[in-house]
């Protein structure tokens, strides 16, 4: 184990609570194993670790994602993601494969979004030159988690979303059939209908979404 992961890891172990592990692997569908640290003790521990310890080089942060992202424990995962976002400092237009790394593997909506809410708008508002080569290829994959990616990753960006791209990505995908994807849809038009409801409204007017895709646009809105 890297060195930089030994005392998180040691925090986590000791703040370990066996029945909320058994509630929240059954949460996850017992895709994973948990320490059973709850969102608010566990942004604790985060946050304190990452007021005291930092890394230099984006080699080492690579190197210690990679090997977070391998280890059994869920909350190691979730640690990746607050530990990539602290470090934005080092990030480069190729910090992309790491980013793709960890939404392909050990997929499953809550790392995606994480790395949809912490990750991705930051990096393509950054990088912007990439925004489309990338996100297309996303887009256009057989990897429903890369295009859940390419249609939430503007879910913050109000104002300044890309309503072509948004509008071109959820076309290309509305006759899916997948939850997760259905779901997006209607999540980044839910979200941008904060800023624009009209167009949101009749975005969904003028083009038949899935009754979830529709409900989800729209619950903002109608409620």
């Amino acid at each position: 184990m890297h060195s930089f992961i030994e005392p998180i890891h040691a925090s986590f172990q000791k703040n370990a609570n066996a029945k909320q592990a058994v509630e929240m692997k059954a949460y996850m569908l017992n895709k994973f194993e948990f320490f059973g640290i709850k969102a608010p003790l566990r942004d604790e521990i985060v946050k304190t670790y990452l007021k005291e310890h930092s890394i230099k080089l984006f080699s080492e942060l690579d190197q210690v994602i990679k090997e977070l992202w391998e280890m059994p424990e869920r909350e190691m995962q979730y640690f990746a993601i607050d530990l990539f976002s602290a470090h934005k400092k080092l990030w480069s237009h190729s910090s992309i494969k790491l980013i793709e790394h960890c939404i392909i593997q050990k997929s499953w909506w809550d790392t995606v979004d994480g790395i949809a809410g912490d990750w991705l708008g930051h990096y393509f508002n950054h990088f912007s030159e990439q925004t489309i080569l990338i996100t297309s290829q996303w887009n256009k994959s057989n990897n429903i988690w890369l295009q859940r990616s390419s249609i939430l990753f503007q879910k913050a960006y109000k104002k300044n979303t890309d309503i072509t791209l948004l509008t071109s990505y959820i076309l290309h995908l509305k006759e899916s059939k997948e939850f997760f994807i259905r779901k997006a849809i209607g999540w980044a038009l839910r979200e941008y209908s904060k800023t624009n409801p009209e167009w949101v409204i009749s975005f969904v007017a003028n083009n038949k979404l899935s009754p979830l895709s529709e409900k989800e646009a729209l619950k903002r809105i109608t409620k």
